[in-house]
């Protein structure tokens, strides 16, 4: 098919701290564009301080899609997050508009772009506690028997994940339920690559204006609800920590050093997830992501090359990552 028939989409990755949100609402006023949200916390209610979600000042009047739209109480599957993120997908083609897909989470963006089917595995409660009180690398290594493949691509630092993975490769494959499906598409991929000491300034900026915001109190009040610390530790890294400092386990400037430690690490294991994405065109600063968005813009259908011209947000004016 050709190029031009194709309906525009553009995705921005990179690690965090690095400054996707703000490039993709930059991207959104530029090129009418709406955002969807590519992250495995923020579609959870009442974590928007710890995930980082944008605010709506942040936001500039741009919608954002596939933040707090579920309970924290049960886990979101990553098929179910497919699901939402292609029907939102679909609306904003609808409207005549470019969606800007947004986020850290790599495990996510394939599986809105991949059309593998995933298997409808209910979860097996007596293997997961079997699993729980395993070494991380035993799951590894039970992962890698199981599922070779998988084992290569997943976050083999997060058990949560381990576990679900072994959990599907150990249980026969059942009928794939049907997928909403994706109209043809032409993608342009941004990923943000900062020096390796600025995005270390930043996650720590980051970690202490988010403790500053009161993280700390987001995660009491979802305990307060009557979330267990199992299921807390299971929602992210951040969570983890604080819930361990709630209980006592570590003190404040433990929680705090952690939460810079673990952020760096997991920015380093992003990095090593986007760096196999040979489409990726990187950039180091503002004015390489506004030219390569403003050159491809340039290349889009004549629908969208209309609406970038219909006063929504004006010409191209310096990015600010």
């Amino acid at each position: 098919m050709s190029s031009a028939r194709l309906l525009p989409i553009i995705a921005i990755v990179g690690p965090t701290s690095s400054g996707k949100s703000t490039l993709a609402v930059m991207l959104a006023k530029k090129c009418n564009g709406e955002v969807v949200s590519v992250d495995s916390r923020q579609i959870y209610r009442g974590l928007e301080i710890t995930s980082g979600a944008v605010t709506k000042k942040e936001a500039k009047g741009v919608p954002h899609y596939l933040i707090g739209i579920a309970s924290p109480k049960r886990t979101f599957t990553a098929a179910q997050f497919r699901t939402h993120a292609r029907h939102a997908i679909r609306r904003i083609i609808r409207k005549g508009k470019i969606p800007i897909l947004c986020g850290g989470t790599g495990f996510y963006l394939d599986a809105i772009l991949a059309d593998t089917p995933f298997a409808p595995v209910p979860p097996n409660t007596a293997l997961r506690k079997t699993l729980a009180v395993k070494p991380t690398a035993e799951l590894v290594r039970l992962l890698a028997d199981a599922d070779p493949v998988r084992a290569k691509k997943i976050d083999q630092q997060n058990r949560r994940r381990l576990i679900r993975a072994i959990e599907i490769a150990l249980t026969p494959a059942a009928a794939p339920k049907r997928e909403v499906a994706l109209p043809p598409l032409r993608m342009l991929k941004i990923g943000i690559a900062l020096p390796k000491e600025l995005l270390r300034q930043r996650i720590v900026q980051r970690a202490a204006s988010r403790l500053r915001r009161g993280m700390v109190r987001e995660i009491q009040k979802l305990r307060e609800a009557g979330i267990s610390w199992r299921r807390l530790e299971a929602l992210g890294m951040e969570c983890r920590l604080i819930s361990f400092y709630l209980r006592g386990i570590l003190t404040k400037p433990e929680l705090a050093r952690l939460i810079i430690r673990e952020n760096l690490r997991y920015a380093k294991r992003q990095m090593t997830w986007w760096r196999r994405d040979a489409a990726i065109h990187w950039v180091a600063n503002q004015k390489q992501a506004q030219d390569l968005a403003a050159r491809w813009l340039q290349t889009t259908t004549p629908l969208h090359q209309g609406a970038r011209k219909s006063g929504r947000g004006g010409g191209w004016g310096r990015l600010s990552l």
